[in-house]
């Protein structure tokens, strides 16, 4: 079953039993990868509807964040429970030493050799990593691994 369809069982399923934030929030991804296939007139596959799961999940950080800040505890509860639900959806997280070996590999497969090559290197681990690690924490490592 596609992640699509998955998404949408759940959708039927938060309906059935009546959880209104759930079914909220699944509304809110469905809504997004409707507008994706809109605006660029395609049909979207699992890795791009990870993608847009990964970049909803950034933005509830973020918005998390700047609501703690500001003293918000009931819009970070809300932020909260979407971005929860938004984890459902996305692969298990990978952990540090599987992104260190990903990392060893694209750089050895680009013959990368310094941070000029920065650029190959985050084109062959972005595919393999999406929705599962933190793009900025890849990116540090890159830079850390490259330069040392």
């Amino acid at each position: 079953m596609s992640l699509k369809d998955q998404i949408t069982e759940s959708m039927k399923s938060a309906m059935r039993n009546k959880e209104k934030e759930r079914l909220s929030a699944i509304r809110l991804i469905l809504a997004e990868v409707k507008r994706v296939e809109v605006d660029e007139r395609i049909e979207v596959d699992d890795a791009r509807i990870l993608a847009i799961l990964d970049k909803m999940s950034k933005q509830r950080k973020d918005s998390i964040t700047q609501f703690k800040d500001a003293g918000r505890d009931d819009l970070v509860a809300v932020e909260q429970n979407e971005l929860d639900v938004i984890a459902e959806f996305l692969p298990e997280a990978l952990s540090e030493d599987e992104l260190k070996a990903i990392i060893e590999k694209a750089i050895a497969d680009s013959g990368a050799g310094s941070m000029q090559d920065m650029g190959k290197v985050m084109g062959l681990v972005k595919p393999q990593v999406q929705g599962r690690a933190d793009m900025g924490a890849i990116s540090q490592m890159v830079k850390a691994a490259l330069a040392g």
